[in-house]
């Protein structure tokens, strides 16, 4: 059962609606309080001269409806509680509030508490001499032949055309039949991959590996329990589902996030849609979290039939905060570009002496890969010997196939950081190529082949992070560097075995995977990376 955010069930909505106002970019929203507990968002640039749109229903598909109020778009929303329609008393209320002499049209979705209670209001605000009317939709086609299909989002379609005709002046006749036309011409279908939470309530419904196809806004289960495809093929279902229903041509899409949906999951859904049969005929498309089930992972497609008017409609620019505005269909923009990587081309060349070292160093990592798996598993993620026996394993190989430059050590140095990199993953291959890319280039100006290693060690720490004492292999490889310069190959070599037996005593890591440890797992065990070090040094 997943948890939610919330200071109290009773006040859920209301502490939403509020903190949506205090976040709002625009100052053209009022919380209506009428001192009865209704929850009403209302234009508070309304002056009554045209025909006023409300819409609502429970509250928990945020940012509906409050998010859509605004010039161009509704007049008021009435808000209920979690996924329960609002009381007669507060949507009567709102029309009283919003509706002038052009009258007021109510649009809502297709659920018997909304349809009962926005009804019963509508009756009552006629018997008070409001000129008012009612509009359902239903544009859910997940049920073939439903006399009662469900509302989902492609009501936002209708929102948005009955909000332009208003706007533009239309007669409360106008904008209703504006509005009908919209909901014959639009349809929607939705999936899921979880269930929504819901205060004190379990949302395991849909097996992992599974999804709902065809489930409403509420939670409520879908009409077909699929195993989870590819999302193309997804789409596909879905997509072949809306035409068989409603042949469209020139088309508009309206892709909504349920609310739980990541935003690389949700580009890759609209990759898809864009693709489909659909979306090839798509002239835009409409996105994000629009008319969400609290945290449902899931997303639905409406997709509408477009005239002139209804495109004028849905392009129109409105004043809310949650209308994305539609997008026209494009081609992806790809820039077609030259590479300016140019990977330096070196003539292998022979040098036995160095093709002795290179075996050595290779073939005894090679060789360790299970210990330092083991050692890495200790204090890390496991997977050190793996990770360094690649890199060896590329070097020996380019060795084995007489494709190094044995003859030149600025170059072979460049070569090696270029076989690492292209093999090793994580930091390690990256830190050891930053080693052997700098290394290279500093043999070539002063060519010393100690001093070249140790002036690419030092980039390999400026970058990395790390120093001595921080648990990590320059612990052992700082020291041999710095004794081969000084004193000769022979130290190095007692300089890197003692450099790696102190990690065995350090207590705390300030780098690397380590660092995330405490003491207890770190004491007593060597550093894997400085061991592997201190192995290279004592083949020789």
């Amino acid at each position: 059962m997943a948890d939610l955010i919330l200071n109290a069930k009773e006040s859920f909505v209301l502490d939403s609606i509020q903190g949506s106002l205090y976040a709002a970019h625009r100052e053209n929203l009022t919380l209506l309080d009428f001192n009865n507990n209704t929850k009403v968002v209302a234009r508070n640039d309304w002056n009554k001269d045209k025909v006023a749109l409300i819409c609502g229903g429970g509250s928990g598909h945020e940012p509906a409806h409050a998010g859509f109020v605004g010039k161009g778009m509704l007049t008021a929303a009435v808000c209920g509680d979690l996924f329960a329609a609002p009381s007669v008393d507060a949507v009567l209320s709102a029309i009283l509030h919003v509706t002038g002499d052009a009258g007021c049209l109510v649009i809502i979705k297709n659920y018997t508490g909304d349809r009962l209670n926005f009804g019963l209001a509508v009756e009552k605000a006629k018997e008070m001499g409001r000129k008012v009317d009612l509009i359902v939709v239903g544009d859910d086609i997940s049920i073939a032949d439903n006399p009662q299909p469900r509302g989902i989002a492609g009501t936002l379609f209708v929102q948005k055309v009955a909000g332009y005709v208003a706007e533009n002046g239309g007669s409360l006749e106008q904008v209703k039949q504006a509005a009908i036309d919209a909901h014959n011409k639009t349809a929607s279908i939705g999936v899921a991959l979880t269930s929504c939470s819901l205060p004190g309530e379990s949302n395991d419904r849909i097996a992992q590996g599974k999804a709902e196809l065809g489930l409403g806004i509420h939670g409520e289960a879908g009409i077909e329990t699929i195993d989870l495809p590819t999302a193309r093929e997804l789409v596909s279902t879905m997509v072949s589902k809306l035409i068989a229903a409603k042949p469209l041509t020139n088309n508009a899409i309206l892709l909504n996030n349920l609310g739980g949906l990541s935003p690389i999951e949700m580009n890759i859904v609209t990759k898809e849609v864009m693709e489909s049969a659909l979306g090839r005929q798509a002239k835009f498309i409409v996105s994000g979290a629009l008319m969400t089930a609290i945290d449902m992972k899931g997303f639905s497609i409406s997709t509408i039939q477009l005239t002139d008017e209804i495109t004028k409609a849905l392009t129109a620019e409105v004043e809310t905060e949650s209308w994305p505005g539609a997008v026209a269909r494009r081609e992806i923009p790809v820039t077609r570009c030259e590479s300016l990587i140019a990977k330096k081309a070196f003539e292998p060349s022979h040098h036995e002496e160095t093709a002795q070292v290179l075996r050595k160093v290779c073939q005894s990592i090679i060789n360790i890969e299970a210990e330092l798996n083991h050692l890495d598993s200790i204090v890390g993620d496991g997977d050190t010997g793996s990770t360094f026996a690649a890199g060896a394993s590329k070097v020996l190989a380019q060795l084995e196939a007489n494709q190094l430059p044995l003859q030149d050590k600025s170059k072979l140095m460049t070569t090696i950081a270029d076989c690492l990199t292209s093999v090793m993953g994580g930091s390690s291959g990256v830190l050891l190529s930053i080693m052997f890319t700098a290394a290279g280039r500093d043999h070539e100006l002063n060519g010393s082949l100690p001093k070249a290693l140790q002036a690419g060690l030092g980039q390999m720490m400026a970058y990395g992070g790390a120093k001595p004492g921080d648990r990590t292999m320059i612990d052992a490889l700082h020291p041999a560097l710095e004794a081969w310069v000084k004193e000769g190959f022979l130290t190095a070599i007692e300089a890197a075995k003692a450099g790696a037996e102190s990690t065995v005593e350090m207590t705390s890591a300030k780098a690397g995977r380590s660092s995330y440890l405490n003491s207890d797992s770190l004491s007593g065990t060597k550093d894997p990376g400085a061991y592997a070090i201190e192995i290279v040094f004592s083949q020789f």
